[in-house]
């Protein structure tokens, strides 16, 4: 059969087609709160038995970030023991019982619709087990792509996952934008330092109602994964470290062809015999470079505009937020396939450095006219410059060098440990973006509008240059390699 000796594309795109839709839920699940967050807000602050500040509510937004955390940082022994595909089934059930608890978190044992402070922490927890299920996606996604990919399209197919994410993140404003509909978000009130009150007039129907469709509807895309995650093969590379050979032959003759995917079989058992090493056997430098990489990844503070898009350009005197969000998320998804078009082509190094001063222009220019009403167009054009740029290189090529940097003996531990730094990171610029952007000074009311942006953009030029020093180029080389480049 013709597949016996060049392999079949069909079979390798089709696995590679599920397992990127982890990266979708990962888009979904972090960006739904987007547009849920005001509504939520709203209903938590009609509770009778505590008062609901911005403490609480910046919480309970970036309370899936704990998860993420707690979820890649037991990726590698969770994809070393239970091997990738059940990691990745885990994660799909985890984002479903995520999506139907928080959209319903009095489920048994509460009053439906009567916010207390006990609801809220079940609430936060369902938040949390969705991002376990995240944190296991965003480390383990990546790591099966690259493991059954062949190296000459290895980048592009791993690329794929982070169109994914960001189709993901589009696809919830859309959602959202469709079960918002008519209504509208409550407007808030500040009414003390720290405290919020509900304006007269506000829609009740998102209060009561709209956040919870907008969790809920996760449960969809997330059951579609964790069904269809039983139908794809373990990775070769995992089957050859627990001994089972003749499955990864199998598999690697069917994606490879039958000559190829003997050679494969044949470097991979010569790298997996050390199986044995220890994190550090190729020097501290391997695990230095992954975890800046993802360290810069968010500390460009990316994540703290997806996330906070529709408060944003509210922010900025938009008229319908919602929509500007919309088209930011279209705008990212065209840039995203930029560097899912280029990365075999131009190598991982140049779009990284390119993309890092793309990003740096974007937020100094929003550093210096945001709040200038004169100036609205450009600082809106400054922010998608920003995002784009983010889009067809920190975005994608970060998870591209992460899933294939490290030594195969070392995989497993290494992308747990520079995931979890991600998402540590993550957590600090969506923790921190709120209060530094509301700095002000007796002398500069928008001083935080400035202060943040500017250091975003100084961050990205610090990245371009760590690049340009410390990260190697790996256009080509097969995963076996690693193992011999670093030990240079």
């Amino acid at each position: 059969m013709e597949k016996n000796q060049t392999g079949s594309k069909s079979y390798l795109i089709s696995i590679v087609m599920v397992a990127v839709l982890g990266g979708l839920l990962f888009g979904y699940d972090t960006a739904v709160i987007s547009g849920a967050e005001k509504g939520l807000q709203a209903f938590f602050l009609g509770a009778s038995d505590f008062t609901y500040t911005d403490g609480w509510h910046g919480f309970t937004c970036a309370s899936a970030l704990i998860g993420c955390i707690i979820g890649s940082a037991v990726s590698g022994f969770l994809a070393s023991n239970l091997g990738r595909k059940r990691s990745l089934f885990l994660a799909g059930l985890l984002f479903f019982v995520s999506a139907l608890g928080s959209m319903s978190p009095e489920f048994l044992f509460f009053e439906h619709g009567v916010p207390t402070k006990s609801l809220l922490v079940v609430f936060n927890i369902y938040r949390v087990i969705g991002g376990v299920g995240v944190g296991l996606a965003s480390a383990i996604c990546p790591m099966y792509i690259a493991e059954v990919a062949p190296s000459n399209i290895r980048g592009t197919l791993v690329s794929w996952n982070q169109f994914a994410i960001i189709f993901g993140q589009l696809v919830v404003y859309f959602v959202n934008f469709m079960i918002l509909g008519e209504h509208t978000n409550p407007v808030i009130e500040q009414i003390g330092q720290g405290v919020n009150a509900v304006a007269s007039g506000s829609d009740p129907w998102t209060i009561t109602t709209g956040w919870r469709y907008m969790f809920g509807s996760e449960a969809v895309p997330a059951g579609l994964f964790a069904l269809l995650i039983c139908f794809v093969p373990e990775t070769p590379r995992y089957l050859v470290m627990v001994g089972q050979d003749d499955r990864a032959l199998g598999i690697l003759s069917r994606i490879n062809g039958a000559a190829l995917g003997s050679r494969i079989l044949c470097d991979i058992k010569d790298t997996i015999s050390e199986k044995t090493e220890r994190l550090f056997t190729y020097g501290w430098l391997v695990i230095f470079v992954g975890i800046m990489l993802s360290v810069f990844q968010q500390a460009v503070g990316i994540n703290a505009v997806l996330y906070y898009a529709p408060r944003i350009f509210a922010d900025m005197g938009m008229d319908k937020p919602m929509v500007q969000t919309v088209m930011m998320g279209v705008v990212n998804i065209l840039f995203t396939l930029v560097a899912i078009f280029t990365v075999e082509k131009w190598g991982r190094k140049p779009l990284l450095i390119y993309g890092s001063i793309g990003m740096a222009i974007g937020a100094f220019g929003v550093a210096v006219t945001f709040g200038n009403p004169d100036l609205s167009f450009v600082t809106m054009v400054s922010i998608m410059v920003y995002s784009a740029s983010f889009m067809f290189s920190w975005g994608p090529i970060c998870w591209v060098l992460i899933s294939e940097i490290f030594p195969n003996t070392i995989r497993g531990a290494a992308v747990a440990i520079a995931v979890a730094f991600q998402w540590i990171f993550n957590w600090i610029v969506s923790s921190t973006f709120v209060p530094m952007f509301n700095m002000k000074t007796a002398s500069d009311p928008d001083f935080g509008h400035w202060f943040t942006y500017g250091l975003y953009g100084l961050i990205c030029v610090v990245a371009a240059v760590f690049v340009w020093r410390l990260v190697p180029e790996t256009k080509g080389k097969t995963l076996e390699e690693m193992s011999k480049l670093w030990k240079k």
